[in-house]
């Protein structure tokens, strides 16, 4: 099993950024990917971004151009660099791993989940 903790929400005006991290731990070996997906009140969770490998990062079409998917692999920590954010951001952040990998950006084959991070984001 691999442990996530997420860090580095809060609460930004429109325009600006936050750069979120997510701490893994455990059997990490056994992660073939691991992204970033979000929940706003009364929606679906979605995925947001995913790191397979370095040259292979997939993100939603809403942060394209926005928001950077990165892995310290030295730290074993994933970031997420947010710019330009907008009110329709904001959300609980949550960090999570996959057994598999075929580009998905649901949650299929994510398996082990951190606890999320709140980010708020006026207008």
């Amino acid at each position: 099993q691999v442990q996530l903790v997420e860090s580095g929400g809060g609460s930004v005006p429109a325009g600006g950024s936050l750069t979120l991290s997510c701490e893994a731990s455990g059997h990490t070996y056994s992660s073939i990917c691991i992204a970033w997906f979000r929940q706003a009140p009364g929606k679906e969770r979605e995925g947001v971004a995913v790191f397979a490998s370095e040259g292979d990062t997939r993100y939603t079409d809403s942060v394209k151009g926005r928001f950077t998917i990165s892995k310290d692999h030295a730290k074993n920590t994933l970031n997420l660099q947010m710019n330009r954010l907008a009110p329709e951001d904001s959300a609980v952040y949550y960090c999570a791993d996959c057994r598999w990998f075929a580009g998905q950006l649901n949650q299929a084959g994510f398996y082990d989940w951190g606890r999320g991070t709140q980010v708020t984001v006026s207008s």
